[in-house]
C-alpha cells in the first residue's frame, strides 16, 4: 500500500534533516587524513609514505570499532521512542565508558607493536621510522577516537546528527591549523602532524562530553560506570564487530588478489576502490537516518511506522544509486585523468568504473537495509550474513588471476558479493523477525 503524499513528505523531511548533516560528519576522519597527507608530502616522499601506512593502521582501528556508534544509536533511539530519555542518555554514557575500556589495550598494543605494525603493512626501510613515529604519538589519541565514536552514537539515537557535523567540521579546521604550526612552525616534522592530530581528536572527544554531560545533568542519569550497561553495549556490539571484520576482509582479499594482477591493476583497482568508498559515504548518510528512525521506531512499539520508513529509505537509497551511478559515467572524462597520467590506467580504471556505476543502485539497496537491521538491533543475522557473503566471495576472487579474468573479474566478483549481501538483506527485512518492538531488543 502507497504511503499518503503528506507521508512520505514527512518522511522525506526526517530523512534528510538526518542524512544530510551525517554525510558531513561521515567524512571527517577521511578528511584529517587528507589533510595530515597534503601537509606531511611537502617534507618528503619518506615522510609521506610513512604516514600512508600508519593512515592504514588507524583508519582499519575506526573501521573495526565503528560499532561503538552503530550499537549506540540503535540502543539510544528505541529508548527515546520508548519515551525513556533518562534510560538512553544512561545507554550512551554506557557506550562511551566502553569505548575508553578498549582504549586502554589499543593504546598500549600501538605504542608496543609500532615497529610489528609498519613492517606487517609493508613500510619500506626509509617510510618505517616516520610510520612507527606517527603511530605511536597517535595512539594517545584512540580513547579519543572511540569516544568520539561512541558519543556520536548517542547523538543520533537521540535524532541529532547536526551537532556530530559541527563537532567535525570544527575538528577538521582544528587540525589544518595545528599540522601546520606543528609541523612547520614548531619544526616538528612527522612527530607534529601527529601531535595535532592527537589535539584536534581530543578536543572533539571534549565538545561530545560536554554535550552528554549536560544532558545527564537534565535527565539526571548517572555517569558512574555501570557493569551491567557496559557488558549490555558490549554484547550489542560484538556482532556488529564480527560484521565489519567481515567487510574489511572482503576488501582485503579484493587488494591482494588486484596486486597479483599487475602494477597497473592495483594502482587502477586502489583508485576505483578510493571512489567506490567515497560514494559509500553518501549512501551510509541515509542508511544511518534508517538506524536512528528504525530504532526509535520500534521502541515506540510501531512495527508499521518501521516497515513504512523502510520502504521510503529503500526508494531514497534505489534513487541515489541511479544518479551516482550516472554521475559516474557520465564524469569519467572530467576526472580519470586526474589520478594517473598512464593511459593504460586510466583505460582500465574507465572499464572498471563502469562496473561501479552499475552496482550503485543495489549498493544504495544494501546501505540502507544495513542501517535499517542495525537501527532494529539485528546485530547477529548482520555477522552471520556477512561471514557467509565472505565464504562465497573469497574462493570466486581467488579464483580471478588463475582463470585469466583480470581486473575485469575480480570488479565482477565485488558486484557479485554486493548481489549476495543485498539478497540476505532483503530476504531479512521482507519477514518479520526483525521487528521486535520494546525500549530494549530481548
Amino acid at each position: 500500500m502507497t504511503a499518503p503524499r503528506t507521508d512520505r513528505r514527512r518522511q522525506d523531511r526526517e530523512i534528510l534533516a538526518l542524512a544530510v548533516p551525517a554525510f558531513g560528519a561521515l567524512v571527517a576522519e577521511p578528511l584529517f587524513l587528507l589533510a595530515d597527507s597534503a601537509i606531511v608530502g611537502h617534507l618528503g616522499t619518506s615522510q609521506l609514505a610513512g604516514l600512508g601506512v600508519a593512515g592504514a593502521a588507524l583508519s582499519t582501528i575506526t573501521g573495526v570499532f565503528v560499532f561503538l556508534a552503530y550499537a549506540t544509536t540503535a540502543a539510544v533511539a528505541r529508548r527515546i521512542g520508548a519515551g525513556d530519555r533518562r534510560g538512553a542518555v544512561q545507554q550512551g554514557i554506557d557506550g562511551i565508558w566502553l569505548a575508553l575500556l578498549l582504549a586502554v589495550p589499543l593504546v598500549l598494543l600501538t605504542l608496543v607493536g609500532a615497529p610489528w605494525i609498519a613492517d606487517a603493512l609493508g613500510a619500506s626501510d626509509t617510510a618505517a621510522p616516520s610510520a612507527v613515529t606517527y603511530l605511536r604519538i597517535s595512539s594517545l589519541g584512540v580513547p579519543a577516537m572511540l569516544m568520539v565514536l561512541a558519543a556520536t552514537g548517542v547523538l543520533r539515537g537521540l535524532q541529532d546528527t547536526r551537532t556530530p557535523l559541527l563537532v567535525a567540521v570544527a575538528g577538521f579546521t582544528a587540525n589544518i591549523g595545528l599540522n601546520l604550526a606543528l609541523v612547520y612552525g614548531a619544526g616538528l616534522g612527522v612527530a607534529g602532524s601527529a601531535w595535532g592530530t592527537v589535539l584536534a581528536q581530543t578536543a572533539m572527544a571534549a565538545a561530545y562530553v560536554v554535550v552528554v554531560l549536560r544532558g545527564a545533568r537534565r535527565e539526571r542519569a548517572g555517569l558512574r560506570p555501570d557493569a551491567a550497561g557496559i557488558r549490555a553495549c558490549a554484547k550489542a556490539g560484538w556482532p556488529l564487530m564480527v560484521r565489519t571484520l567481515s567487510l574489511r576482509g572482503v576488501l582485503m582479499v579484493a587488494t591482494a588478489v588486484a596486486a597479483r594482477l599487475g602494477d597497473r591493476e592495483i594502482a587502477a583497482h586502489q583508485i576505483a576502490m578510493t571512489l567506490w568508498t567515497f560514494l559509500a559515504f553518501g549512501l551510509d548518510a541515509i542508511a544511518i537516518a534508517g538506524q536512528a528512525i528504525i530504532g526509535r521506531s520500534l521502541g515506540a512499539g510501531d512495527a508499521p511506522a518501521a516497515r513504512a520508513a523502510t520502504r521510503r529509505m529503500v526508494q531514497w537509497g534505489v534513487g541515489s544509486g541511479v544518479l551516482l551511478g550516472l554521475l559516474v559515467v557520465l564524469a569519467r572524462p572530467l576526472y580519470v585523468p586526474l589520478f594517473s597520467p598512464d593511459p593504460q590506467v586510466q583505460d582500465a580504471l574507465s572499464a572498471v568504473l563502469l562496473l561501479v556505476a552499475l552496482t550503485q543502485p543495489a549498493a544504495g539497496l544494501v546501505f540502507v537495509l544495513d542501517g535499517v537491521l542495525m537501527g532494529a538491533g539485528d546485530g547477529p543475522y548482520l555477522a552471520w550474513a556477512m561471514l557467509v557473503t565472505l565464504a562465497v566471495f573469497t574462493p570466486v576472487a581467488l579464483a580471478v588471476p588463475a582463470l585469466g579474468w583480470g581486473l575485469l573479474g575480480l570488479w565482477w566478483a565485488m558486484n557479485l558479493f554486493m548481489l549476495v549481501r543485498g539478497a540476505f538483506l532483503l530476504s531479512r527485512v521482507r519477514g518479520g523477525h526483525w521487528l521486535v518492538t520494546g525500549a530494549v531488543r530481548a
